[in-house]
């Protein structure tokens, strides 16, 4: 379950019954949950018990899909892909995997997403991005100015303005994501002590001081 309390339908919530009207069809998203891509949809549910952010986030939404962008569809969904695999939010990642996918990037693409530094199937323009992203997710915007000349052989400045905001949007959905456990980042930390066998951890530390 989600860190947080859902909220669903509600008298009043036009615009959240609109968009639930959408995913969950006439089914109550809190008794049937259950999207069409297979997501809980809990994403919705939890944003929804602060109406106000549930439509600033879908705005969000409507912003990268607006036609009037000019940043290129499948440029912006290795970004969206690469920020979801580096901040680990599984939710994140697979879901663009599949909007990948939908804007014509091969499967060697998109499984490349994940090495991309010594993957062979990415042009000059889309590893400019690439590089750009990893700047901006694992050093938080501390960008070399070689990346940033790269990226900007390639985009324009509106370009490169649209890529950042989207790219950044999608680092702070996957970091939510992962906080608050919705959707498929509803998982248990991997990083556990193993136990030691044959005694406990004193026991075999001392065994290594001698």
């Amino acid at each position: 379950m989600p860190r947080l309390k859902q909220a669903g339908r509600e008298a009043g919530n036009a615009y959240a019954n609109q968009i639930f009207d959408m995913l969950f069809g006439d089914r109550d998203p809190l008794r049937e949950p259950g999207t069409a891509t297979g997501t809980p949809g809990n994403w919705w549910t939890v944003f929804n018990i602060v109406p106000d952010a549930f439509a600033h986030t879908t705005d969000g939404f409507r912003f990268y899909r607006d036609p009037k962008r000019v940043i290129d569809a499948s440029l912006r969904e290795l970004g969206q892909l690469r920020a979801g695999y580096l901040v680990g939010s599984r939710f994140v990642y697979s879901q663009h995997c599949k909007a990948a996918r939908d804007v014509g990037l091969s499967e060697a693409q998109i499984q490349g997403c994940r090495h991309w530094a010594v993957a062979d199937c990415y042009d000059a323009r889309q590893r400019a991005a690439l590089a750009y992203t990893d700047a901006l997710v694992l050093e938080r915007g501390r960008v070399d100015d070689g990346v940033f000349a790269a990226l900007k052989a390639h985009l324009s400045d509106e370009e490169i303005l649209e890529f950042t905001y989207i790219t950044c949007t999608y680092m702070m959905h996957a970091i939510m994501s992962r906080a608050l456990h919705l959707e498929y980042d509803e998982i248990d930390d991997p990083v556990q002590e193993i136990a030691a066998p044959g005694g406990d951890a004193q026991d075999v530390m001392a065994m290594v001081d001698r």
